[in-house]
């Protein structure tokens, strides 16, 4: 008799749980709550780039946001940064691929969260933001002004000049490449502070840190799901993870990387070899930090076959407003790259690429539920980033 009343009471107590729960509230377990937790907390510390002595600087801050709007950084004077990172579209441009001056072969990465980088681009060419900076004005599809172009307008221009100061310490020198390599480091000491702010996500990451019930169950049931299936069955948190989304990397995930008819993006293995070459990583003489602390990768980087078409794994944090998606704007809806994952061809993968991926087979709420939890990833007020043109301040 005992026992049939033991039995009794862990069935009542059983169901009086599940009664409990508020409708459609998902139940997560000890593991899938640890995962969770590694998303966090956010937004996390930072601290000066120690290879860019304008890192944190106010006066280099304001002289790269300067920099950031003004379109004689490109060789035709009508192309500035903010013309592919347009500050109201989630710091993109909102195309497939890119146009500067000329069409490029790549879509334009948001600046959202770039100082938690470690390597930059699509392609990871570049080992620092400031690095990073220098690229579109050297590339004629895109700005194209070069380095003496540059040094020159910082020089015969008051305003520009009268920020360098400020910024630097000194008037531009005579020294071209050394301008334009400051030119750089302020955009990046401006680029820097475009850090996302809190999402619904991040509440109920801390909710569940704390044990806090009715912050738990302000989180929507659909995210819940799908953030269950981000960190198990969909195995997305395997390069999407930590604070950021992101393991900083570079993956195969399956989608064409033909730039155009018979000619391939090499995506990563194309972008060491470009850092191999370059003259502005942190192993050259534009390093600001004599002791190299932050060189160990790209000291010890490797090329290898299966880097030929990989490309960056993005950031997930405020994804909803940046479309199009993937190295060359493929896919035009988050929901379109949850469909991508969920019905994944393997055969595109190449024989040297990645094997992490599989075909997901996600039912249609499965896949609706994915997209909801993306979309509780976006900061709850964006227009904290937006940044302006006008009201920039004049040099003094």
């Amino acid at each position: 008799m005992n026992g049939i009343v033991k039995l009794f009471l862990i069935a009542y107590c059983m169901l009086w749980n599940l009664a409990a729960l508020p409708a459609g509230a998902v139940d997560l377990t000890a593991a899938e709550k640890r995962k969770i937790l590694r998303h966090g907390p956010w937004p996390p510390a930072s601290t000066p780039d120690p290879s860019n002595r304008a890192s944190g600087n106010e006066a280099a801050i304001a002289f790269g946001r300067v920099l950031f709007f003004d379109p004689r950084l490109s060789a035709s004077g009508s192309v500035s940064c903010a013309s592919c990172h347009r500050p109201d579209a989630g710091w993109t441009d909102g195309l497939a691929r890119s146009r500067g001056q000329r069409a490029v072969d790549r879509n334009a990465l948001s600046l959202f969260n770039l100082r938690f980088n470690r390597w930059f681009g699509w392609d990871g060419a570049q080992d620092t933001l400031w690095a990073q900076n220098l690229r579109p004005l050297l590339d004629r599809r895109e700005m194209g002004i070069g380095a003496a172009g540059a040094a020159r307008l910082v020089r015969a221009d008051r305003t520009l000049s009268c920020h360098y100061r400020l910024a630097f310490g000194s008037a531009p020198g005579a020294d071209d490449e050394r301008v334009f390599v400051d030119l750089g480091k302020a955009l990046a000491a401006f680029l820097e502070t475009l850090v996302t702010g809190r999402t619904p996500f991040d509440d109920f990451r801390d909710a569940l840190a704390r044990d806090d019930a009715a912050g738990r169950a302000r989180y929507p049931a659909a995210a819940k799901r799908g953030l269950r299936l981000f960190v198990g069955r969909g195995n997305c948190a395997f390069c999407h993870f930590g604070p950021a989304f992101t393991n900083g990397e570079f993956a195969d995930a399956g989608v064409p990387h033909f730039a155009g008819p018979g000619r391939a993006d090499p995506g990563r293995f194309g972008g060491i070899r470009k850092l191999r070459k370059s003259p502005y990583t942190l192993l050259g003489r534009f390093n600001d930090d004599p002791a190299r602390s932050t060189a160990v990768k790209t000291r010890h980087v490797r090329l290898a076959h299966s880097n030929f078409g990989e490309f960056r794994v993005p950031g997930l944090r405020n994804a909803a407003l940046t479309a199009p998606y993937m190295h060359a704007g493929s896919l035009k809806t988050l929901a379109d790259v949850i469909r991508h994952y969920s019905t994944l061809d393997e055969e595109r993968l190449h024989a040297g690429g990645e094997r992490i991926l599989r075909r997901l087979d996600l039912t249609a709420r499965e896949q609706a539920d994915l997209v909801a939890f993306l979309d509780s990833l976006t900061e709850r007020d964006p227009a904290h980033n937006v940044v302006r043109k006008d009201g920039i301040a004049p040099c003094r």
